[in-house]
């Protein structure tokens, strides 16, 4: 599957050009900052706003891909990666996890010695009020909703046509670049969003599947959500 998925692409520079002005532009003016200030406006509640964000966000960023990349070239989902891997990189999925997770500890400890970062309102407003439900709507967000639409765009999308056309190193290093600087300005934490995005997309690569990636991403995302609960 691996090599199926890699050895040829259909896009062009048009491709990628739509979708980045989508991802750097249009996305974070549109979306994260007016349509998220208005929410707030409304709800008067940053995690209810950037939840209710981060879900317009995964629509528009699922759209985006299959009305420029895929069906303009009558492809399917699996062009992105959505397809099945072997069960025998499952042990290889428990490793990532646990090498990611150990990462993140390290580098957030790191960032904060240094006193980097910036508060993350989404956060501060969970811990704010906590409850099962707050909890609930985190946790969806953060450990199923961005993993997914994120693993289709900066690994289904982004890393391939980068890997395709200039190699693997280079897929992996444009793709987690990006994906690294769309979490700006939550300074702390973009090395661990770019140690993220290599292990991604070297699971991506070494299996032709974004799935990996999506559960790594996910409990990823999950354990931390847990653990900002818990402190």
């Amino acid at each position: 599957m691996k090599k199926d998925i890699f050895s040829s692409m259909r896009w062009t520079n048009r491709e990628l050009g739509l979708l980045l002005l989508l991802t750097l532009v249009i996305i974070p003016v549109t979306i994260e900052y007016l349509f998220q200030r208005f929410l707030h406006q409304v709800l008067q509640n940053s995690l209810y706003a950037g939840t209710a964000t981060g879900l317009v966000m995964a629509i528009v960023f699922t759209l985006g891909v299959y009305f420029i990349a895929l069906r303009p070239k009558r492809l399917g989902w699996d062009e992105v990666g959505l397809r099945s891997f072997s069960r025998s990189y499952w042990k290889w999925i428990i490793l990532w996890i646990v090498l990611l997770m150990a990462a993140g500890v390290l580098v957030l400890t790191i960032m904060d010695l240094l006193q980097i970062g910036v508060d993350n309102k989404k956060t501060d407003s969970l811990k704010a009020d906590l409850t099962w439900l707050t909890f609930g709507i985190a946790f969806i967000s953060a450990a199923v909703i961005s993993p997914i639409y994120e693993e289709i765009f900066y690994r289904g999308f982004l890393y391939k046509w980068f890997r395709v056309k200039w190699g693997a190193g280079a897929g992996v290093l444009c793709s987690s670049l990006i994906f690294t600087i769309v979490h700006i300005p939550t300074y702390n934490t973009l090395p661990v969003n770019f140690i993220s995005g290599v292990i991604f997309a070297w699971a991506y690569e070494k299996t032709g599947s974004v799935l990996p990636g999506m559960i790594v991403h996910g409990a990823f995302n999950g354990v931390a959500v847990v653990l900002t609960s818990l402190t």
